[in-house]
């Protein structure tokens, strides 16, 4: 059984701005640093696609992602409360008949 090697977001942003401030081609900083060039290049591509969100690691939601969540809970809560609401009102409705 193999184990995944896991590298802090300090050591993939090392490795990133070797590629993209110091000039290094990808398979020269891969190969300098120990790892897998197609890696190095998605770690490249994740940080160039946002800079402030990239190398979350696993489990950490991006802002969107964490309001998202927040916003169908509050959607779904407000459902089951307007669904009470609705059976409460016509209970009373028969009550008053």
């Amino acid at each position: 059984m193999t184990t995944r090697k896991k590298y802090t977001k300090e050591f993939k942003q090392d490795a990133v701005r070797l590629v993209t401030e110091q000039g290094y081609a990808r398979t020269e900083a891969a190969r300098n640093l120990g790892i897998n060039t197609n890696m190095l290049g998605r770690w490249v591509q994740e940080f160039q696609a946002d800079e402030n969100d990239s190398f979350r690691g696993n489990g950490n939601l991006t802002r969107e992602q964490d309001e998202l969540r927040r916003l169908r809970e509050e959607n779904r809560r407000l459902k089951l409360e307007r669904e009470i609401l609705k059976k409460a009102a016509a209970f009373f409705a028969k009550e008053l008949n």
